[in-house]
């Protein structure tokens, strides 16, 4: 793996794909000469600074910071066959993990937990201090955006996690699947007026329980609802190379927003001819 653009000024000159600081760079934002050919696996340590949530302005408390983690081919697909696994890799698989084991909590789409089979977080050895020395827990919590709490309540996800899994959905939701997402030990909490979740509740709701530092990996339907409400600070973008045609999803979707969100190239690496690209609200 190897960094195309820095996140900073000060991470650019600690560059681990070997370039100095100072290094001439090419116009994609890389390292010049023969730095830019060194292709290695970054540790854990390497991609979770990479990836690091923003710092809160001196004196202040943490604000929720809330970025989403999506995968598109070359031709936009979000998914192929219904699923996102086929447009991976091992390198995305693993920011897909260390972005995890930097969330406090997992917001996604009741579709897809259905579609791709949600589990709890895993425990990450690898993280484990980290967490501790952050105020965490030892995973992130799920949290599942829903309206209907159509839900298979005998899943791993409610029935062995090692932090209760989190139920978002509105204050008019049908009482009796409220009850049996509780007795199964979920917690719900309600995050909008009606029987559906309003964006912006829910991440007050999820702030309101000390998580700031949020991760969703969508589904397509969620993550245009979160960007139609103008709450996503970050979109962690992997661009898989390759084409599928059909008909499948794009990575968000939803009614258009009115005016396009401009967002900012935060860093971009790249492996095995995948991207990896951070973009940040400006």
């Amino acid at each position: 793996m190897r960094r195309l653009f820095p996140v900073t000024e000060e991470t650019a000159a600690q560059d681990p794909t070997g370039a100095p600081d100072g290094a001439a760079r090419t116009a994609a934002g890389g390292p010049a000469g023969p730095a830019a050919a060194v292709d290695r696996e970054w540790s854990l340590a390497e991609l979770a600074a990479a990836y690091a949530y923003p710092d809160p302005a001196p004196g202040t408390a943490p604000r929720p910071w809330l970025r989403a983690n999506m995968v598109s081919s070359l031709d936009g697909a979000a998914q192929h066959d219904g699923h996102s696994k086929p447009l991976s890799s091992a390198a995305d698989m693993r920011i897909f993990g260390t972005l995890r084991a930097l969330a406090d909590v997992v917001l996604v789409g009741a579709e897809t937990v259905r579609q791709e089979g949600y589990r709890p977080a895993r425990v990450r050895a690898e993280f484990a201090g980290a967490r501790a020395a952050a105020g965490q827990g030892p995973v992130p919590a799920i949290a599942i955006v829903t309206a209907s709490l159509d839900l298979d309540l005998t899943l791993p996800l409610f029935t062995s996690p090692l932090v209760p899994t989190l139920i978002l959905t509105g204050a008019a939701a049908a009482p009796d699947r409220v009850a049996a997402a509780e007795k199964a030990g979920a917690r719900v909490l309600a995050a909008g007026e009606g029987t559906g979740v309003e964006p912006a509740r829910a991440v007050e709701a999820l702030a309101g329980l000390g998580y700031t530092r949020l991760l969703t990996e969508g589904g397509p339907r969620l993550l245009g609802q979160l960007i139609a409400a103008e709450v996503l600070d970050e979109l962690c973008l992997t661009v898989s190379p390759t084409l599928t045609a059909g008909g499948a999803q794009r990575i968000a979707g939803g009614p258009a927003v009115a005016v396009p969100h401009r967002f900012a190239l935060a860093s971009l690496l790249e492996e095995d001819g995948f991207l990896f690209g951070s973009y940040r609200r400006p």
